[in-house]
């Protein structure tokens, strides 16, 4: 949040800056890249967040799939949505199996889920 922060003061300064140069020729080009420059980062500001998370929540499907075949020799049931799934990782084994297939069948939320877990597995590797 401080970096989405201090990228957009950035453009509220970039924007005033670009205004303030406006008849100045020799300020505009510079004002101008600085406001370029600063437009480019707010997307890369999203992909930097977003790309890790999505990679990460790929890793937990795979994990709680391998994870669900070990158990049952199935594979997770594709309508679990990665929110869901995201949420089983935290059930212990003794309930995960009978928690994922009810997730599925009544479409459980991710906060449900999690409140019907009895007994919590750790989870100490998400970023």
């Amino acid at each position: 949040m401080v970096l989405f922060g201090i990228l957009f003061l950035t453009l509220i300064g970039a924007f005033v800056n670009l205004y303030k140069s406006w008849g100045d020729h020799e300020r505009m080009y510079s004002a101008a890249l600085i406001v370029v420059l600063t437009v480019c980062g707010l997307p890369l500001f999203a992909f930097v967040r977003i790309f890790p998370l999505k990679a990460q929540d790929r890793a937990i499907r795979a994990e709680e799939n391998l994870r669900h075949f070990a158990m049952s020799g199935k594979l997770l049931d594709p309508r679990l949505g990665i929110k869901q799934v995201v949420a089983l990782r935290f059930a212990s084994d003794g309930e995960f199996v009978a928690l994922a297939s009810r997730a599925a069948e009544q479409n459980l939320g991710p906060n449900d889920i999690k409140q019907a877990i009895k007994n919590w597995r750790a989870d100490t590797y998400r970023v």
